[in-house]
């Protein structure tokens, strides 16, 4: 199994949600984070007064998948996220050792 780490644009969320789950994928963990890559942030005018904004808002999914489907996930994630400007974010693939779905007590890929 794998660990899919993506951070993506929070106005891609959707999109993004919509592509996976028609690609099999049956459930996914998002959370709303703040960060800075390349961009280091920027700055904003609000009422006539400039600040600078140092931590971007970013939608953080994780998604658990069997080995075989990683690398499609990757791709779709990719290509749906993708804006072509600064700030599209980063995807991570990590392994994972275990998974036991808590309910049933299924483990492994049945747990996913």
């Amino acid at each position: 199994m794998k660990l899919i780490i993506a951070t993506i644009k929070p106005y891609k969320l959707d999109e993004v949600r919509e592509a996976v789950t028609a690609a099999g994928v049956r459930g996914m963990m998002v959370t709303e984070i703040k960060g800075f890559g390349s961009q280091s942030g920027h700055t904003e005018i609000y009422r006539g007064a400039e600040y600078a904004v140092n931590f971007v808002p970013k939608v953080r999914l994780e998604i658990v998948v069997a080995d075989a489907l990683a690398d499609q996930i990757v791709d779709i994630v990719a290509r749906t996220a993708r804006t072509g400007k600064i700030g599209d974010g980063k995807i991570f693939v990590l392994d994972v050792e275990s998974a036991l779905r808590v309910r049933t007590g299924e483990t492994g890929d049945d747990a996913i």
